[in-house]
C-alpha cells in the first residue's frame, strides 16, 4: 500500500495507507475523524486523480494489515445522511474502506432514491457495486447482495456542496480571530493600567509583576491556538 501524509486536526500528521489498484484506504483507529478538512479535500483530489486506474477485486476474506486476522464487515450512518460500509479489525487496529464508501461517508456521494433506482433500472438493468465491484441487478435489488452497499452516484451538486463545506471548515480552522485577539490586547492594557493605578496607591505590594505578564501571554496564546 502507498503511504500518504495528511495534517492532523490537533497537531502532527495522519499517515494513511492507500491502495489504488483495489481503491481502498486503511485507517488506523480513529484516523478517519482526525484528518483536517483540508486533508479530506486533498485526499479526495488524490482519489479523483486515480479514478481511471486499473482496478483489481478485493481479497476475500479481507485481513488486518497489522495482525492478519479476518476483518468484520460493518455498516454505519454518515453524518450528512446515507449509509456506508467498511471492514474493521476485531483487535481495534483500524478499518478498511473503499474510496467509494469513504466518499459516501464524507458527503461527496449521495444515495439514489427508490424512484431514481427504478428509472435507472429501465435504462441499464445491471451496475457494478461501488463498494466491492460485484454486479447488482437493480431491477431486483436496491443494494449490493454481496456487501450490502446502498446504490449511490457521484452527484456533481453533492461534490460541490461537500467541497464548499470542507473548504469553509478549513478556513475557520486556519484563520485567527483578529477581533478576539484585539479584545484580548485591549483587556490586557486595561489590566496593566489598573495595576499601575493600584500600585501607585500601594494596595498590591505583594503582587508579582511576572504573574500578570504570564497571564496575559497565556491568554493571547490560548486565543491563537483556538
Amino acid at each position: 500500500m502507498y503511504k500518504q501524509r495528511f495534517e492532523r486536526l490537533l497537531h502532527g500528521e495522519v499517515v494513511l495507507d492507500l491502495c489504488f489498484p483495489c481503491q481502498g484506504i486503511w485507517f488506523d483507529d480513529f484516523e478517519s475523524v482526525q484528518i483536517t478538512p483540508g486533508g479530506i479535500i486533498e485526499l479526495f483530489k488524490l482519489i479523483h486523480a486515480h479514478r481511471d486506474g486499473q482496478r483489481q477485486p478485493l481479497s476475500d476474506p479481507l485481513r488486518c494489515p497489522r495482525c492478519a486476522e479476518k476483518l468484520l464487515h460493518g455498516l454505519d450512518v454518515a453524518k450528512h445522511g446515507g449509509q456506508f460500509n467498511y471492514h474493521r479489525c476485531l483487535q481495534k487496529h483500524g478499518r478498511f474502506t473503499t474510496f467509494a464508501q469513504f466518499m459516501i461517508e464524507k458527503g461527496f456521494v449521495r444515495q439514489l432514491s427508490s424512484a431514481e433506482i427504478s428509472e435507472l433500472a429501465v435504462k441499464i438493468g445491471s451496475i457494478r457495486c461501488n463498494g466491492c465491484g460485484a454486479p447488482v441487478d437493480i431491477r431486483k435489488e436496491h443494494a449490493c447482495g454481496h456487501c450490502r452497499s446502498p446504490i449511490a452516484i457521484l452527484d456533481p451538486s453533492a461534490v460541490e456542496q461537500a467541497l464548499a463545506r470542507f473548504q469553509q471548515a478549513e478556513v475557520r480552522r486556519t484563520t485567527r480571530d483578529v477581533e478576539a485577539l484585539g479584545d484580548a490586547i485591549v483587556m490586557r492594557e486595561r489590566e496593566k493600567s489598573r495595576y499601575q493605578r493600584e500600585k501607585q496607591q500601594g494596595r498590591i505590594e505583594d503582587l508579582e509583576v511576572g504573574d500578570l505578564l504570564i497571564d496575559g501571554v497565556e491568554l493571547i496564546w490560548n486565543l491563537l491556538r483556538h
